[in-house]
């Protein structure tokens, strides 16, 4: 049997996540049809319940749809729901099953595949929209000593925020001091804009995370004005593609995937380097 797997966006060429999930599937030495589509800005109910129709045993959501993938999921998980955004959608007896992985996959990218510590750590996440806020919970869940959010309009931080309750998760205007794991959620990367970050916010044991991948992903202004003030480490956003996408391909399947041969492999092949 093979099973039909997809993601949606718009645009969506770039995605990596069908060579991805065929590498988990060759790991259990089954088959998947895992298809690319491109789903017009405002048909993505329609789009979504063909491809779940015609046999479709799930699928991913990228931008711009992940807000239309949790209005159309039935059943929402506690991590889409904070996030008000889905990214993997399943069927679960029948229901139209919606969860978001993201947050999961950056925690095990950054606990797991780079060696960082969360817990205990002062967060500071740059930008408040979609990527940010599919995020916020599972790092809060490592137990941060404390996460700011800064964004050029504060009240957008400050939704996120209010989502949580959480005393820990604050929305500033202002850094007011240095931060030991700094996250780049802006797309500040792909319009080639300056991020204005004061120096006060690096210190030399700072890790500096860009949510980006790509082929200039370990160029983008943040990771390169980062590697200027002699942090500890850079990372960008591939591991926690993969990361997540393991996520998805167990609430598919039931099974784990072995993620750190699949991160080698595209790294070694200079697909994202």
């Amino acid at each position: 049997m093979i099973y039909r797997l997809a993601v949606f966006g718009n645009p969506i060429a770039h995605s990596r996540s069908p060579e991805i999930h065929e590498k988990f599937a060759e790991q259990h030495c089954f088959e998947i049809n895992y298809d690319r589509i491109l789903v017009p800005v405002k048909n993505f109910d329609t789009y979504a319940s063909e491809f779940l129709e015609s046999g479709g045993k799930g699928f991913n959501i990228t931008a711009p749809f992940k807000h239309d993938a949790f209005r159309f999921s039935a059943i929402r998980s506690k991590s889409a729901e904070l996030a008000q955004a889905v990214n993997t959608v399943s069927i679960r007896e029948g229901v139209i099953y919606g969860d978001n992985t993201d947050g999961v996959g950056l925690r095990q990218d950054m606990i797991i595949n780079l060696g960082w510590t969360i817990e205990g750590k002062k967060i500071l996440m740059l930008g408040a929209g979609g990527a940010a806020s599919g995020v916020v919970g599972d790092l809060l869940a490592a137990n941060p000593k404390s996460f700011h959010i800064l964004n050029r309009t504060l009240s957008k931080a400050k939704i996120i925020v209010d989502l949580h309750q959480d005393y820990r998760l604050r929305a500033i205007a202002i850094p007011d001091t240095n931060y030991d794991i700094i996250i780049n959620a802006t797309s500040a990367a792909f319009k080639g804009e300056k991020l204005d970050l004061p120096p006060s916010v690096f210190s030399k044991k700072s890790c500096c995370y860009d949510l980006t991948y790509g082929k200039e992903a370990n160029r983008t202004p943040f990771l390169m004005r980062s590697k200027e003030f002699g942090v500890a480490s850079v990372a960008d956003g591939f591991g926690m593609l993969v990361e997540q996408a393991a996520q998805a391909f167990e609430i598919w399947f039931g099974i784990n995937v072995l993620t750190g041969p699949v991160i080698a492999s595209f790294r070694e092949t200079n697909v994202f380097s």
